[in-house]
């Protein structure tokens, strides 16, 4: 039996660096994937300007040591990446006694799909394409 996931999205926030008590390195973000939105029909809906409309979706990524040191220091938010890993669901009582769920995708991978684009008037984040500039 396997667990993979394989997701390609753009990261909703700057990765958040923190070390464990045992001196492990922890990054976490949020990776948005998005699909095209359906009617009742199942066709794709278009919105008021034309375009087809997109579902959103939202997953937690984690990453440990080495990469997630990486993934700390060159991931900002808004980047186009490929993350291969497994999922991970977890239990734990809140501070107000509540037992709660979760799902996150720990990363065995990361794949910078874009990167930083650099203008003379100071830095833009802009997803690009690259070919030819290994990261």
């Amino acid at each position: 039996m396997t667990n993979i996931v394989l997701l390609v999205g753009n990261l909703g926030n700057d990765p958040d660096l923190r070390s464990a008590n045992n001196g492990t390195d922890i990054a976490s973000f949020s990776l948005g994937t998005s699909r095209p939105k359906r009617d009742s029909e199942g066709k794709t809906y278009k919105d008021a300007s034309g375009f087809t409309a997109k579902d959103t979706e939202w997953h937690r990524v984690t990453c440990f040591n080495g990469l997630g040191r990486v993934i700390a220091q060159h991931a900002t938010k808004g980047m186009l990446v490929s993350v291969r890993g497994r999922l991970h669901y977890t239990r734990w009582t809140d501070r107000e006694g509540i037992e709660r769920y979760g799902c996150e995708v720990i990363a065995d991978d990361v794949q910078f799909l874009s990167r930083l684009r650099q203008s003379g008037a100071g830095s833009e984040r802009q997803g690009d394409l690259d070919d030819d500039v290994p990261f």
